[in-house]
């Protein structure tokens, strides 16, 4: 679409922005940092395969990182609740049968 900003595998869900229609934030801090070459051509690549900044790609990245690892460390319980709550996972007949075929399996490995 005209006038909108290409799009970008990294969308970010709760992106700040100054309104204007990039997409990008607002800076407001300056930052130096050292690359080497190979780091510094992916940074150049991703910045023109999303028609953004670099900076835009450094933040959108580090978003990702973020999420990523707070996902990683999500409480394995707290997951399989959440997953419980909302109906995903095996039907109870499913998961007797697994069950079942795991026990079969695990007589036939013991030699019972």
């Amino acid at each position: 679409m005209e006038g909108q900003p290409p799009a970008c595998p990294l969308r970010l869900k709760n992106h700040k922005t100054d309104g204007r229609r990039d997409g990008m934030a607002t800076m407001t801090h300056r930052t130096t940092f050292a690359l080497d070459e190979t780091t510094a051509r992916r940074l150049k690549r991703l910045s023109a395969k999303w028609q953004v900044s670099q900076a835009e790609v450094v933040r959108r990245s580090l978003e990702q990182a973020e999420s990523a690892d707070e996902s990683a460390q999500a409480d394995p319980e707290a997951l399989l609740r959440r997953l419980h709550a909302e109906g995903g996972g095996l039907a109870a007949e499913e998961a007797a049968a697994y069950m079942a075929e795991v026990r079969e399996d695990r007589k036939q490995w013991r030699g019972r």
